[in-house]
């Protein structure tokens, strides 16, 4: 699915379209809707750039056992541990 929005809201808002879309995946991610690494790639940020985002508006990183456990696997399958 594509979310197309216009020139005149980009304009509107004085956003780039990267903007936007960062400010969409911080609002999803603060909702609980998107897990920290959807919504990194969602504003097209590496991770530890999304979470320099989130602590420079003093928004914490909901952490929880699954998101560690999803770490893990992802280090196993790139041979890092």
């Amino acid at each position: 699915m594509s979310v197309v929005i216009p020139s005149e809201i980009l304009t509107t808002t004085r956003m780039t379209e990267g903007e936007m879309k960062q400010e969409i995946a911080v609002m999803l991610f603060q909702k609980e809707k998107l897990t920290l690494a959807q919504a990194s790639r969602f504003a097209g940020m590496n991770r530890i750039a999304f979470q320099h985002l989130l602590a420079s508006r003093q928004i914490s990183v909901h952490y929880g056992v699954e998101d560690f456990e999803q770490d893990i696997e992802n280090l196993r399958a790139m041979g890092r541990l």
